[in-house]
């Protein structure tokens, strides 16, 4: 079996590596990246192997992880999405795409688990 890609998106540097690293032991290939607009930008490349996008939703400038998932969703109407924040989940009702899943910081242990939800294991 092929592994999956994800496209991983945080502005936390110790965080962004914690992800990674966690992501990486359980099997995923993982594209990295500190900011929306780069996110943006491996999204639209023309053979990006991006099975699934796990982003913050806050970053220091615009893009955000609302826009990045909306992109991605336009790129692949069934990318699993799976935001991470300590700021937005209120907001994910309204500005989430369908069917993507909530992860609140600070959490421990649920990176997996919810990748696995989001669709990117079985």
């Amino acid at each position: 079996m092929e592994a999956v890609t994800i496209l991983l998106a945080d502005d936390e540097a110790l965080l962004l590596m914690d992800f990674e690293v966690a992501l990486a032991h359980a099997g995923f290939h993982v594209t990295a990246v500190t900011r929306g607009g780069k996110a943006i930008e491996i999204l639209r490349v023309a053979n990006a192997p991006i099975d699934g996008v796990v982003t913050d939703i806050r970053f220091g400038e615009y893009p955000d992880g609302w826009e990045v998932a909306r992109v991605a969703r336009e790129i692949d109407p069934d990318i699993p999405v799976v935001y991470i924040s300590g700021h937005g989940a209120v907001d994910w009702a309204s500005k989430g795409v369908p069917n993507s899943i909530m992860i609140e910081k600070p959490f421990t242990g649920t990176v997996r688990n919810s990748v696995r939800w989001a669709g990117f294991i079985s």
